[in-house]
């Protein structure tokens, strides 16, 4: 192994997931460019991760050749381009870091890829993370606390609690998941009008979620409050997202610090679900939080470059 440094410090942070890819150009900690891409893995065709990166990377590489490249997320996965072995918890920078997978691409850039975190969770389950923990070691950064517990919204949303600077017991709620499954692929959302935002309706199903009754009679509800004309055709989702986001939250304790890592259009919705339980939820950037986990990496892994 050697040690290589960068003339001008440039490299690329990489958030590359199941349906999403983002990167950012990076001069040491200070981000230069973004870019979004609906090219997740499942958009990859037949394991052409090489060719499919330097294609989305390919303004930024031919203006300043081969920079490096730090990648996380599901790339890193069974079906991702290099399977990096998950870290058990607790688990920080260090961990991470040393568990990197570092290999050059086919046109020379130096790179690597984030192991994810696996762990225990609600009574006692098995769980792993893929791209969460560099958002997790970015929001102490960013919002220093010895101890805090911090919900990362999404498909599979999570709850981990972090000690210290390290990933400690988490849990995943399928939040976004149910969500796109019960409105697209069942009664609940058959023959639909388009959509609206409607708070009223959201809150409702934040409310209802409260009563602790079982989950899978809970959602029905959806169809029989449409029915009875209590909830509009068009605000269906409205309700089904308050339903769910506020049964995930029905989990959460009320004496913690509790950040909410994500965007502000879905922070704004946890916050909403969250009034009624009594829980305050602190806003954390999601975008900030992955850059800073990641800018903490990139020295560590310089070290390790082949």
């Amino acid at each position: 192994m050697i040690c290589i440094t960068w003339m001008n410090n440039n490299w690329i942070a990489i958030d590359w997931g199941t349906t999403n890819f983002r990167a950012f150009l990076m001069r040491g900690e200070q981000c230069l460019s973004t870019l979004s891409r609906p090219c997740g893995l499942l958009a990859v065709e037949k394991n052409r991760f090489a060719d499919t990166l330097k294609t989305l990377l390919q303004p930024w590489l031919a203006d300043q050749g081969a920079l490096p490249v730090v990648m996380a997320g599901m790339v890193g996965s069974q079906q991702g381009w290099h399977e990096v072995a998950y870290l058990p918890q607790p688990c920080g920078l260090k961990s991470l870091a040393a568990g990197a997978m570092a290999f050059t691409t086919d046109w020379g850039s130096p790179a690597w890829i984030i192991p994810g975190v696996r762990g225990q969770g609600l009574a006692q389950q098995p769980e792993v993370m893929r791209g969460e923990e560099v958002q997790l070691l970015g929001l102490p950064r960013l919002h220093p606390a010895a101890q805090c517990l911090a919900i990362l919204p999404g498909t599979h949303s999570k709850h981990v609690q972090l000690n210290h600077r390290e990933i400690g017991r988490f849990s995943t709620f399928m939040t976004g998941e149910l969500f796109s499954l019960l409105s697209r692929h069942s009664i609940l959302g058959n023959a639909l009008p388009e959509q609206q935002e409607d708070a009223q309706a959201f809150m409702l199903g934040a409310n209802t979620a409260r009563t602790g009754a079982p989950f899978s009679h809970l959602i029905f509800s959806a169809r029989t409050r449409r029915l009875s004309g209590e909830i509009a055709a068009a605000n269906i989702h409205s309700y089904l997202s308050g339903l769910l986001i506020g049964y995930e939250l029905h989990a959460l304790p009320t004496h913690q610090s509790i950040w909410v890592v994500a965007s502000p259009s879905l922070i704004a919705r946890y916050q909403m679900a969250a009034e009624p339980l009594g829980l305050s939820l602190r806003a954390a950037d999601g975008d900030s939080c992955f850059i800073n986990g990641l800018s903490q990496l990139y020295p560590l892994l310089q070290g390790t470059a082949q």
